[in-house]
């Protein structure tokens, strides 16, 4: 078994730190690749919250396996900083705290200071890498860590991934990082985001139709004729979910826990969901949910418009769960005043209440502008709640839509961004939902699905064992012992 070094680099790693979905692939790909063998390990900041947490007297809480210890002092950018390191718990796999007062608040994101931040976290991990621990292959994700690939470029031993989770956040200009970094002599981009693609080994981005997408002008954010450019090193990946964690048989937030043999039970769950959010108890009505952040991206302003007429002409119930832009809710706090007893809008995020959605509701709503993957369809898709999808991104490549007679698909979708499209879609759900034999069947069809990380973690293996001139093959078979294979 070749040895092979692997060091995730990213801004999120689920559940320490999570805005998006960036922080599910962090905190539930590297135990995976861990498994095949490979010395996998993932640096992130150590945000002010993070510190409260894990140097506290409850820091048994946590999902670690130990206290942070003080590991290495490094130097970059004039200034000193500290790495900890502690392991994710039940993973084996070791997790570095990259401890700056740069990062003492409690925000992720945001702050006038936010480029500067993360420029040096890109440049204390590539100090790491050189002087502590060096990897083989630096996993960079997003504009976060988007210098690594160009500082590494003058390193043939340490080869770079560079993973786009959103390609619209693209970092700072050149200009300004050449304020306050090193910027290497051969450097040709004009921001950050433009660098990593250009100098990373290979670039990857999670689903295989928004690689494509990309390269086009419509979703490319002027960055299309470089992806373009990069060819057979450009791959899309499609993102997985944890299917141990999110699982409907063995989840504690739901009443009645059940599976696509026991579908039946999942009927009890619909009946606590209405309780909770006030709902009139009755089986019979279509039951639609919505988890997202309330933003223009996630088809708003598809929904808005519609909802009303829906409600109007149906004998539905509608759900919807989120935050964001104050427009957006604003105009929920007013569909529910119109609708008391028909639509609920809960601000804010409950992680528990997101699952009891995902297993009490009929249908879910995800008519995205643009969609890179999405994880929310892929969790009701395993929960039986049917989804309503626009065919972008990474919905293209989950959620396939149901032929009846033929016996075919997991969901309703449509193409076009529309309101029409999008109103006709939710009808056609509505209709099949009377038909009870056939949507039960559709049900157990999506729960079928596999999105385990398994099948990703084996696509990112290949890239690894070509970075490194290795034989994808001889990776690709997990030991039957993680431990002994990495020594």
């Amino acid at each position: 078994m070749p040895d092979i070094r692997i060091l995730f680099a990213a801004a999120e790693v689920a559940p320490f730190a999570k805005v998006g979905g960036m922080g599910d692939v962090l905190g539930s790909l590297p135990p995976v690749l861990r498994r095949y063998g490979l010395d996998v390990r993932v640096i992130m900041p150590f945000y002010g919250f993070l510190w409260e947490r894990f140097m506290g007297e409850g820091w048994v809480k946590e999902a670690i396996a130990y206290q942070p210890r003080y590991l290495w002092t490094g130097y970059c950018m004039f200034q000193h900083f500290d790495i900890f390191a502690t392991e994710i718990k039940d993973t084996g796999v070791p997790l570095y705290l990259l401890a700056h007062y740069a990062f003492a608040p409690h925000n992720i994101y945001g702050g006038d200071d936010e480029n500067w931040r993360f420029t040096f976290f890109a440049n204390g991990v590539a100090e790491f890498s050189w002087n502590y621990w060096k990897p083989n292959i630096i996993h960079c994700h997003d504009w976060h860590t988007g210098m690594i690939p160009a500082w590494m470029h003058q390193s043939a031993d340490i080869g770079t991934v560079f993973t786009i989770h959103n390609l619209a956040y693209q970092g700072p200009w050149r200009w300004q990082l050449e304020r306050f970094t090193w910027v290497p002599w051969y450097y040709s981009a004009h921001n950050t985001m433009a660098g990593a693609i250009l100098y990373a080994d290979h670039v990857t981005t999670v689903s295989p139709t928004y690689a494509r997408e990309i390269c086009t002008p419509a979703h490319g954010e002027k960055l299309e004729g470089l992806l373009s450019w990069k060819g057979e090193r450009l791959h899309g990946i499609l993102n997985g979910i944890d299917t141990e964690k999110l699982n409907p048989a063995t989840d504690t937030n739901l009443v009645k826990n059940y599976d696509h043999t026991t579908l039946e039970r999942r009927v009890f769950n619909k009946d606590a969901l209405q309780a909770e959010l006030g709902l009139p108890h009755d089986r019979g009505a279509f039951l639609v949910g919505m988890v997202s952040r309330l933003v223009e991206q996630k088809g708003l302003d598809l929904i808005l418009p519609v909802i009303d007429r829906f409600l109007a002409y149906t004998y539905s119930q509608v759900v919807i769960l989120g935050a964001g832009d104050p427009y957006y809710e604003g105009r929920l706090w007013e569909l529910q005043s119109r609708f008391p007893g028909r639509f609920v809008f809960w601000q804010g995020f409950n992680p528990g209440l997101a699952q009891r959605i995902y297993a009490g509701c009929d249908a879910f709503l995800m008519p995205s502008r643009f969609e890179p993957c999405g994880i929310s369809q892929m969790v009701a898709l395993r929960y039986g709640c049917v989804p309503i999808v626009r065919r972008t991104g990474g919905l293209v490549d989950t959620v396939f839509h149901h032929v009846p007679s033929l016996q075919q698909g997991t969901g309703y979708c449509f193409d076009r961004y529309e309101t029409l499209d999008f109103y006709t879609c939710m009808v056609r759900a509505w209709e099949a939902f009377q038909h009870k034999d056939t949507w039960h069947t559709l049900q157990q069809r999506g729960m079928l699905c596999d999105f385990s990380w398994e099948r990703s973690a084996r696509d990112y293996l290949r890239i690894y064992a070509q970075i490194m001139g290795f034989d994808p093959n001889t990776l690709l078979h997990p030991p039957t012992d993680p431990q002994t294979a990495l020594g």
